[in-house]
């Protein structure tokens, strides 16, 4: 908006309506007083003063207008009909004023000036709305900044009370910050600590993790610096986002006594089903002969316990063998004989083998799909073992219900095997645990015996033929447990 001050009416009214003409916005004042009291009110873009009038001149105005903060840089054009006295027109700019233009008036030239003081107006106001929000963008800053380290310090400061190794790095994998247990394993700020020379490289499976985004967890030989052996470290990397970024935190856990223990335990296993097989075989053929005798005399009742002892053995010559397996799967021992094999011979083996173990049940045993003709390359044996695991389960937990299902389908290039039962299920939270290690649902811990690691052993015979293990279920609904085969056949095989 636009100041005019004047002390004649009708020289207010001739250039409010040109200004008005023009689209722009005029206020006006007939006194420097009044002048004044405006300008302390209002924000203003331009004032026109009159020079001369009574009782405070326009210079007066000009120099009180120059006195304020607020109006220090408003600016001023002097109008005046005095134009022959360069001190009087020194005097105007002396008090504050921009530019002088004497009466009467020209229009244009009015008009240009005008427009040239408001549009440096406008750019002035734009510098400074430009600068107000640097000024906020870079307290804004100040204060993310701040925050931010009042946060990695935090962090730091939970890092150095940890009882492991502690580190952050950023997202090109640059080591930032190490706690004080780090210089245990490492004389460097900047270099991991030495691992087994057998052991996968930290640094190559963090930048895999860095690329992925995904976190890192290894198990990782490092050896103390005052120190000659090596001990087992379970390191995991995480990202935390920062600024758009992935910064990273790790930490190394000492599991060494963990893993003696393990080793130690499966050393145990080894040896204990080793020596239980010997004399479990003895008494296995020793049943047999007597059942043999006993059986002469049908009506004989010691006949019926002869039988039951029978099945307990049977039951603890599984047990035994499932030990022995997985102590040869911890070992890397668990051999696998692969060769071509028909799918359908190797499926109705197993069934035919379940049926007979289980000739007293109601529940019916049904085939889907059609497998005929199909060959596979696997160890025959191995795999005929996982779908037996599959249908004593199922028997077993689906026991009073009227069928289960053994379903075969091939797909582009797998071939799939499910075993479908009707019996308890599996609570869907405990679905990613039932093929762990020792892992048995707890619902069902009680009611049915078992150690929890045929399903594991399971999981590994798979795994060896690059295949996949699951199953589908939801409490009292029935289980699904499968597994696929590839179907590309070795070339020497086809």
């Amino acid at each position: 908006m636009i100041l005019i001050v004047d002390d004649n009416p009708d020289n207010i009214y001739s250039l409010q309506k040109l200004l008005e003409s023009k689209n722009f916005k005029v206020d006006t004042a007939h006194s420097g007083e009044e002048a004044l009291k405006k300008i302390l009110k209002y924000n203003y873009a331009l004032i026109i003063l009159d020079v001369q009038m009574p009782d405070m001149d326009g210079f007066e105005v000009a120099e009180n207008i120059a006195g304020f903060s607020k109006t220090k840089e408003t600016p001023i054009i002097f109008l005046s009909a005095v134009n022959t006295d360069k001190r009087f027109i020194t005097k105007g700019y002396d008090s504050g004023g921009l530019d002088y233009v004497t009466k009467p008036v020209d229009p244009d030239i009015l008009m240009l000036k005008v427009k040239t003081f408001y549009r440096l107006y406008e750019q002035t106001q734009a510098l400074k709305d430009i600068q107000q929000a640097l000024e906020m963008e870079v307290e804004r800053r100040k204060q993310a900044q701040l925050e931010l380290r009042s946060k990695v310090d935090y962090l730091h400061t939970l890092l150095e009370s940890l009882p492991q190794i502690a580190f952050t790095c950023d997202h090109l994998g640059n080591i930032g910050f190490v706690n004080g247990r780090w210089f245990q394993f490492s004389d460097s700020e900047n270099t991991f600590p030495q691992t087994h020379p057998d052991d996968r490289l930290i640094m190559a499976e963090l930048q895999e993790s860095l690329e992925s985004g995904k976190p890192l967890e290894m198990e990782v030989r490092v050896k103390k610096r005052d120190e000659s052996g090596y001990s087992y470290q379970l390191l995991r990397v995480w990202p935390i986002l920062e600024n758009g970024e992935n910064n990273w935190v790790g930490t190394f856990t000492d599991i060494d006594a963990q893993k003696k223990a393990e080793q130690e335990k499966d050393e145990f296993l080894s040896i204990a089903s080793h020596e239980l097989k010997t004399p479990l075989t003895s008494i296995k053929a020793y049943m047999q002969l007597l059942d043999r005798k006993l059986s002469l005399d049908k009506n004989c009742p010691e006949a019926k316990y002869v039988g039951r002892v029978q099945d307990q053995v049977g039951k603890l010559n599984s047990l035994i063998t499932d030990l022995l397996d997985i102590s040869k799967i911890d070992n890397g021992k668990l051999r696998i004989n692969k060769k071509v094999f028909s799918l359908e011979r190797m499926v109705q083996n197993a069934i035919d083998s379940i049926v007979q173990t289980h000739d007293q049940s109601n529940m019916e045993l049904y085939r889907q799909g059609d497998i005929s003709g199909l060959m596979v390359y696997g160890d025959e044996i191995r795999l005929e073992q996982v779908l037996v695991n599959f249908l004593t389960n199922a028997y077993k937990y689906a026991a009073g219900t009227e069928k289960v299902i053994v379903d075969c389908s091939v797909m582009t290039d797998v071939v799939k095997v499910s075993v479908i039962d009707f019996g308890i299920g599996i609570p869907e939270n405990k679905l990613s645990e039932v093929f762990d290690k020792f892992y048995r649902v707890e619902e069902t811990s009680f009611d049915f015996q078992g150690l929890g690691i045929g399903l594991y052993i399971c999981s590994e015979i798979i795994r060896s033929h690059q295949g996949t293990i699951a199953v589908e279920s939801s409490a009292g609904k029935g289980a699904t447990f499968y597994f696929t085969l590839p179907l590309n056949l070795p070339t020497d095989a086809e």
